[in-house]
């Protein structure tokens, strides 16, 4: 009997607390709400120059910086084993390497 007590008396609680809640809302609803800034986040469709100096990072590169950017491919230039070199990457998801 005390615990169907208890949860009457929570249950009376919960509903008794949203009330007030559900006022606030229509009130923020209103058109003056000037302090709201809506903003819509996009994930990164292309390759990232961060993602393409990793990635070349990775491949052995030092000094790897991002030299040239087109809608198609990102260069990215280092230091290699053999000197200065060149790596490509397309401008897609994932930053697939196309020639090194």
């Amino acid at each position: 009997m005390h615990q169907f007590v208890a949860r009457v008396a929570f249950a009376a609680f919960v509903a008794f607390a949203s009330m007030p809640a559900t006022s606030s809302v229509a009130d923020a609803a209103s058109p003056q709400r000037a302090a709201v800034i809506d903003v819509q986040y996009r994930p990164v469709r292309g390759c990232s120059p961060v993602e393409a100096v990793q990635k070349a990072r990775w491949a052995g590169l030092r000094n790897a910086r991002v030299t040239h950017m087109t809608p198609k491919r990102v260069a990215v230039s280092g230091r290699g084993y053999r000197g200065w070199e060149q790596m490509w990457f397309a401008n897609v998801r994932g930053c697939p390497l196309i020639r090194r």
